[in-house]
C-alpha cells in the first residue's frame, strides 16, 4: 500500500473553500500566492510519499532502541529523513523570519503537517513538539533566549519536547514534584522525574530542548505555584553552540501500543541546569500556548491517520473478491465481486472518507482564524479569530480524534481477517491513533475543557458568534434550491446545539455534574455541527465550479459525499442532545462499592 497525499483536496479547501488569496494583503499569506502554494503542496507531498511513508512500517516494526549510556537510536533511516526534512527548509515554513523562517501561514504549515503525519505519524512527532516548543519561547522567552534557541528550533537543527507528567499525576498538574532551586548566577537547578516524553531523547539533531514544568522552593501549591524552564541537552556555550552535556537523561522507554518510531521516554533530572521562562508561578501560561497548538496538531494526526487508513481499505475493497452484489454479479468473469459492491463495506468507506474531508476542512478553517487573529488589522476580526481558537480546540482534538480513530477502526474492519495480521497496515494505524484520544488531555478533560470553560469565556462570546455565523449562512442560502439538503440539517444541527447550550447554562449550575455527565455527548453534538458547516462551504465552493462548467469527477464527489454526511452522519447529532439532557441522576446513582 502506498500513501497518496491528499493535495488536491488541500488545495480545494485552500483556495476555493477558504479562498486564502483574498487575504495576500496580509503578512506571510503573500508568501502563499498563486503557484508557490502549488509548489510548496506538491513539493510536501513527495517528500511525504518518497521519504517518510516507506518509514512508516520500518518504525513499527524496529522501534526505538535504549542504551545504557542513556542514548537512544531512532529506527533505520529515520536519521536520515530528518536530515533531508531540515535540508529541505521544511521546518521554518511556519516560523518568523525574524527568526530563520519563512513567515507562512500557519494553515498552510498546516497542511505539510496533516501529509507528513499521514505518511508517518511516529515520524512527525518529533518536528511537531518542535514547532511548539518554539511557540511557546517565542511567546514566554526573554530576547536573550528567543535569539539563542529560536532560529536552531525554528530550522530543525535543535529538536524541542514538552516535560510536564510525572509517575503520580497526569492530567492534574497541580500536584507535580519536580523542584527549581535558584542559583547564585540567575539559573536554577532541576530535580525531577517526568514520565511519557515524547522525543526526550534520540539521534536526529545535535541537541534538545526541553520545557520543563517545576516548583521554585516555597512556591504556592497548586497550579498557582508552576514554573516553566529551559532545560537543554547540551548547555549552549557563548557561541550558542552545544557545550556542556547538562545532568538530563532518558532513564529508559515506554513499551507502547502504538508509534513505535517515536521514542516515549523516562526523564530523569538530576540538579539540570534550567532557565527561567515567563514569570516565576505562571509558567502553565506559556506552556498552555505549546499544548493547545500541540491539541491542534492531535486532532491534525488523527484526520490524517484517517486519510492514509481509508485509503488502505478503499485499494483493498476494489481487489477483494467476495460474494456476489445483492443485484447481480457485477465481475461476472471472476468468481466472485469486489467488496466495494456491498453497501455496508461501502458505509465504513464513505463514513470514513466524510469525516475525514469534514474534518479537514475544519482543521484548516479553524486554524485560518488563528491566523487571523495574529495579523488582520481589523479588530473584530483578530478577536473573532482568538475566540474561535480558545473555543473550538477542545473540539478539534476531542471530536476528531474520537471520530479519526472510528475511522482507522473501521478501515481494519474493512480488510476483515486480513486486517487482523501484519500483512496489511491496517492494524497500524489502529495502533497509532489511539493514543490520540488520551494524550494532550484525554478526551474526556477536553469536553470538561469546553463546557467548564470555554462557553462561558467572555460570557459566552465565542459561542454566540459561532451560532450567529451559521445563522446567517442559512439565511443568506435558504432560497437555493441546490443548497438545500445541506442548508436545512444545517439549521437542525445548530437549533439542536443551541438547545443543548441552554440546557448546560440552566441545569449545569444547578448541579456541576449535569455538566460533567453532558460534556462528552456536547462536545460531539458540537463536533458534529462544526462539519456540517464545513461540508455545506464545501458544497456550495462545488457546485460553484459546476454551474459554471467544471467537468473535473472531484464537485460532484464533494457534492455526494456532503449528501451523505447531512443524510447518514449528522442525525447522530439528536441522540446526543436526548442523551446530554438526561442529566447526572441515573449516572451517578450507583455507590462506588457497585463498580
Amino acid at each position: 500500500m502506498t500513501y497518496t497525499p491528499p493535495i488536491r483536496d488541500q488545495a480545494f479547501l485552500l483556495r476555493e473553500v477558504l479562498e486564502i488569496d483574498r487575504y495576500a494583503n496580509l503578512p506571510g499569506f503573500s508568501e502563499a500566492a498563486g503557484e508557490v502554494l502549488d509548489q510548496i503542496l506538491e513539493g510536501a507531498g513527495q517528500f511525504a510519499a518518497e521519504v517518510l511513508a516507506p518509514l512508516n512500517p520500518v518504525g513499527d516494526k524496529q522501534g526505538c532502541a535504549w542504551s545504557p549510556d542513556h542514548s537512544v537510536k531512532t529506527p533505520d533511516g529515520f536519521a536520515e529523513a530528518y536530515r533531508q526534512l531540515v535540508e529541505g527548509g521544511w521546518m521554518a515554513l511556519g516560523a518568523e523570519p525574524a527568526y530563520g523562517g519563512q513567515g507562512l501561514p500557519h494553515v498552510v504549515y498546516m497542511a505539510f503537517s496533516e501529509v507528513m503525519s499521514g505518511a508517518n505519524m511516529a515520524f512527525g512527532m518529533y518536528p511537531g513538539l518542535t514547532h511548539g516548543a518554539y511557540s511557546a519561547i517565542r511567546v514566554g522567552g526573554t530576547e536573550a533566549q528567543k535569539q539563542l534557541y529560536l532560529p536552531k528550533l525554528a530550522s530543525g537543527q535543535w529538536c524541542g519536547t514538552m516535560n510536564l507528567t510525572e509517575p503520580h499525576c497526569g492530567t492534574d498538574l497541580g500536584l507535580i514534584r519536580t523542584k527549581a532551586v535558584p542559583q547564585p548566577d540567575g539559573s536554577y537547578r532541576i530535580t525531577g522525574q517526568k514520565i511519557w516524553i515524547s522525543g526526550g531523547e534520540h539521534d536526529m539533531a545535535e541537541n534538545i530542548v526541553h520545557l520543563v514544568l517545576a516548583r521554585i522552593e516555597g512556591a504556592p501549591a497548586g497550579t498557582r505555584g508552576i514554573s516553566l524552564f529551559v532545560v537543554p541537552k547540551f548547555i549552549p556555550d557563548a557561541d550558542g553552540n552545544p557545550g556542556e552535556r547538562n545532568s538530563v537523561f532518558c532513564a529508559g522507554l515506554e513499551e507502547k501500543m502504538g508509534i513505535h518510531g517515536n521514542a516515549t521516554c523516562v526523564m530523569q533530572h538530576e540538579g539540570a541546569t534550567g532557565w527561567l521562562v515567563g514569570e516565576e508561578n505562571r509558567g502553565l501560561q506559556v506552556m498552555f500556548v505549546m499544548m493547545n497548538e500541540a491539541r491542534i496538531g492531535v486532532g491534525l494526526q488523527a484526520i490524517a491517520q484517517a486519510e492514509a487508513a481509508y485509503q488502505a481499505a478503499a485499494a483493498f475493497s476494489k481487489e477483494r473478491l467476495q460474494m456476489r452484489s445483492l443485484t447481480g454479479p457485477k465481475n461476472p468473469d471472476g468468481p466472485a465481486d469486489p467488496i466495494i459492491v456491498h453497501p455496508d463495506v461501502r458505509r465504513m468507506l464513505m463514513d470514513s472518507r466524510a469525516i475525514v474531508e469534514g474534518g479537514r476542512a475544519f482543521l484548516f478553517w479553524t486554524a485560518l482564524h488563528g491566523d487571523l487573529s495574529h495579523v488582520s488589522p481589523e479588530e473584530d476580526v483578530r478577536r473573532k479569530g482568538a475566540d474561535y481558537m480558545a473555543l473550538l480546540t477542545p473540539v478539534v482534538k476531542g471530536f476528531l480524534t474520537d471520530r479519526g480513530f472510528k475511522a482507522c477502526s473501521d478501515a481494519l474492519q474493512v480488510h476483515g481477517g486480513s486486517g487482523f495480521t501484519e500483512h496489511f497496515p491496517a492494524s497500524q494505524y489502529v495502533r497509532d491513533t489511539r493514543i490520540t484520544m488520551i494524550y494532550e488531555g484525554t478526551n474526556g478533560i477536553q469536553a470538561l475543557d469546553l463546557v467548564g470553560r470555554k462557553l462561558a469565556a467572555e460570557g459566552g462570546r465565542a459561542a454566540m458568534t459561532f451560532f450567529a455565523e451559521i445563522d446567517a449562512f442559512v439565511a443568506a442560502h435558504d432560497d437555493r434550491a441546490d443548497l438545500a439538503p445541506f442548508v436545512g440539517p444545517l439549521a437542525e444541527a445548530k437549533a439542536q446545539l443551541q438547545e443543548a447550550t441552554m440546557w448546560l447554562m440552566q441545569n449545569g449550575l444547578v448541579n456541576p455534574e449535569n455538566a460533567g455527565a453532558a460534556s462528552t455527548d456536547y462536545l460531539q453534538l458540537f463536533g458534529l455541527t462544526a462539519l456540517a458547516y464545513m461540508w455545506a462551504l464545501s458544497a456550495k465552493a462545488a457546485l460553484a465550479k459546476i454551474a459554471a462548467g467544471e467537468t473535473d469527477p472531484f464537485y460532484q464527489t464533494k457534492v455526494t459525499l456532503a449528501r451523505y454526511y447531512m443524510e447518514r452522519i449528522l442525525p447522530e447529532s439528536g441522540a446526543h442532545l436526548a442523551k446530554l439532557k438526561t442529566g447526572a441522576e441515573v449516572m451517578m446513582s450507583l455507590p462506588a462499592e457497585a463498580f
